[in-house]
This record gives structure tokens, sequence and C-alpha cells, in this order.
């Protein structure tokens, strides 16, 4: 099993594939790396090296009491990085995972990264408040937590509907999918899954997004109900000294798969130019 030991000896699980240049893949809340094999396998087949990791608390890597904060997701992804040392790379972030690209080059800079993908990122930020007039009320995520305590089981399965848009008319549902969500937020700790949802709300990635000096695209579905476009991508995009927004339109949050092959297409397109 691959691994590497991040400082404080938690275990980070990746999955490394293909050959050529490296695209590095950082996952949403509750799941891991594997939320991304669509894309992994598309792109290794197309020259590229894939990696993706579980981030601490999720899928394979260890599951510690401490350290679930974004500071530390973005130094794990580090550990990652300098131990395959990779250079040139590309960094991909879905949702949480948008956040850890941004601190991961907030924390450590573009010495290693030659672009970037935001796709339905929680940056700049998702919570309301003077500067996000857009954002989410914190009321929604006090639910989440007491959800997650409550049963988070059953939590998971009904956050699918919003999450694949499958309450949208003309919405094609997947119980696939559906159980495919639900199997990967179950390997993650409820210790990690519960500290989690205070780093994908209030974690505020302005100043990160400011020192994001390369090539950016960020992809954001216009009915994301997850992490709405208004206080996210749009505010991003204005942000970035490099970015550029793909908006697709009525897709929802869980886009890498509900819209896998336009990204996938997207993806290649912006690693070939």
């Amino acid at each position: 099993m691959n691994t590497v030991t991040a400082r404080d000896g938690t275990l980070i699980h990746f999955k490394d594939w293909g050959h050529g240049p490296a695209v590095v893949f950082s996952h949403g809340w509750p799941l891991q790396g594997d939320a991304w094999e669509d894309q992994m396998m598309f792109l290794a087949e197309h020259g590229y090296r894939v990696i993706a990791h579980d981030r601490r608390g999720h899928g394979l890597s260890s599951k510690p009491w401490h350290g679930n904060d974004m500071d530390t997701y973005a130094d794990d992804l580090a550990t990652l990085i300098e131990a395959l040392d990779l250079n040139g790379a590309t960094l991909v972030g879905h949702s949480t995972g948008g956040g850890e690209v941004a601190r991961y080059i907030g924390r450590h800079g573009t010495g290693r990264v030659a672009r970037a993908v935001l796709v339905g990122a929680v940056t700049p930020q998702m919570l309301v408040g003077p500067s996000n007039p857009n954002g989410v009320p914190m009321e929604v995520f006090d639910g989440i937590r007491s959800a997650v305590q409550a049963d988070r089981s059953q939590f998971f399965k009904d956050l699918t509907t919003a999450f694949y848009g499958f309450n949208r008319d003309g919405a094609k549902d997947s119980q696939g999918l559906r159980d495919t969500f639900w199997l990967q937020g179950m390997q993650c700790s409820i210790r990690s899954a519960y500290a989690c949802i205070k780093q994908f709300s209030e974690s505020d990635f302005t100043e990160d997004l400011k020192k994001m000096n390369v090539p950016t695209l960020v992809i954001h579905g216009d009915d994301d109900q997850i992490v709405p476009i208004a206080a996210t991508a749009r505010r991003a995009v204005e942000i970035l000294p490099q970015g550029t927004l793909s908006v697709y339109e009525g897709a929802p949050h869980g886009l890498p798969a509900t819209h896998k092959d336009k990204l996938n297409a997207e993806l290649l397109a912006f690693l070939r130019s």
C-alpha cells in the first residue's frame, strides 16, 4: 500500500498511476481519492501521471484525533508532493480539496506547481459575512454537524440527492453513485468528518488565492446546491492572479461524476495548453 508519513506520524495513503507530467488530486468532504477515479483513469490513458491521496481521517489514511485542520491538510499534501519529488505538477481540488490546494500554495508556494484547477471549490469562503453576502448561514453548517453526530450514515445517504442534483427535473438518478458516496463517506472517521465541517465552511482562502500565481482554471456548476457559485467561484476568479472561470450550466456539486466527460475533456485541454 502506497503511503507517506506526515510529520506527526499520520500515514497518508495515495494512488499513483501512469507516466508523464504529474497531476495531483485533492478530494472533497467526506470522500477519498477514489472520488477522482474517472479523471485519473482518463488522464493516465492520455499520457499523464495521476496521484490522489486520502486526506487524513479519510479513506485508507490514518485516522488521528488531532490535525483535522486546513493548515495540516495542506502540509500533508506538501509531504506527499515532496516525498514523490514532483515538479511542474498540476494540482486539482474539488470542494474542500480546492481549499486544500489553495492553502498548500498559500503555505508552500508554487515552486513545484505549474497550474491549478479548482472544481466546485469552497474558495474563497463559504460562510456568509459582510464581505460574502451570498454565503451560507452558520445554521446550515450547525445542521450538518448535528446530522453527522445523530446518524451520519443516513445523512450521507440523504446528502447525495442535492450533491448530484437528483432532485432536479430531468436528472438521471443513480443508486450506484449514491452507494459510492455513502461507502466512501463511511470510511471517514466520525471525528474527522465532524472536524472538517468547520474547515470547509469557515476557512478564509482569500490570501491563499492571491498567492496562486500560476494559470488557474475555476470550474463550477451554476446549479451547485452545496457550494453556491456566487459565494465561491465568481468571487475566486476576481482574486486569482491568473484565474479563468468555466461555468457548467445546470451542473450540480458532484460534477466530476455527473459531468465527467465534459470535465475530462476540459482538464486535458488545460493540461495541454
